[in-house]
């Protein structure tokens, strides 16, 4: 069957983000824009299938990027089976330097996957033949439509909420982008879940970012501009 990628658009907001750089390992460090895998990441709570995936196209920067600092206690050890964990041995003060009063519009494409394409692990969710992607194009626009999603969208971190709103293709009143130019330097793209490494660690997947009058382009999964 012929069918055709469709693109949405969704307005996302929130009152503090945090798009942690992976180079600084103890501080944590936001990017100064939110990164293509945080965006796919608020599509596919929204809605997601093992029939689609999600490429961001482009991302609008619609409010000024401002930061905060804060100081937090984190525990610095990890929980197993068994054994205790005495929190006010293990506390830990550490800094992060957040964004707050973000707001932006993603543009994502939902890309139907053919069932002969799908994944191995993914076959046992394979439809029958006559399988119609236009009906998950549908089911996304009907729940971001109404504010639905399958868990809480986030900015980052779990901590910060992110709320949404589905941009229909005839709306007319917009904010324009922010008047912004500025050289984002090396920005993580997305973890490339289809090559793992051979001690099964996820390679991540980088790209140099740029704003253009507050509008960030994003290359294609496939594009030479990715560095890998």
């Amino acid at each position: 069957m012929e069918y055709t990628d469709k693109e949405f658009c969704l307005e996302v907001w929130g009152d503090r983000a945090c798009f942690t750089r992976p180079e600084l390992k103890v501080e944590r460090v936001s990017y100064d824009v939110i990164t293509p895998s945080a965006a796919r990441a608020i599509f596919e709570a929204i809605f997601w299938k093992p029939a689609i995936r999600w490429e961001i196209v482009k991302i609008e920067v619609l409010n000024p990027i401002k930061w905060d600092e804060v100081r937090r206690n984190e525990v610095g050890a990890l929980a197993s089976p068994g054994a205790k964990v005495y929190i006010e041995e293990k506390r830990q003060q550490r800094n992060a330097i957040i964004l707050r009063d973000v707001r932006y519009r993603i543009h994502a494409r939902m890309v139907y996957i053919p069932v002969d394409k799908r994944d191995d692990r993914l076959q046992k969710h394979a439809a029958g033949k006559d399988e119609n992607p236009m009906k998950y194009y549908e089911m996304f626009r009907r729940r971001a439509a109404n504010g639905q999603c399958f868990t809480q969208p986030y900015l980052g971190t779990r901590e910060f909420t992110a709320f949404f709103e589905l941009v229909d293709d005839s709306r007319t009143d917009l904010t324009p982008a922010a008047d912004i130019d500025r050289d984002l330097g090396i920005m993580l793209y997305d973890m490339d879940f289809g090559h793992p490494a051979k001690n099964g660690s996820i390679p991540a997947i980088f790209f140099r970012a740029r704003l253009e009058h507050g509008v960030m382009h994003v290359p294609e999964f496939n594009s030479k501009q990715l560095l890998r």
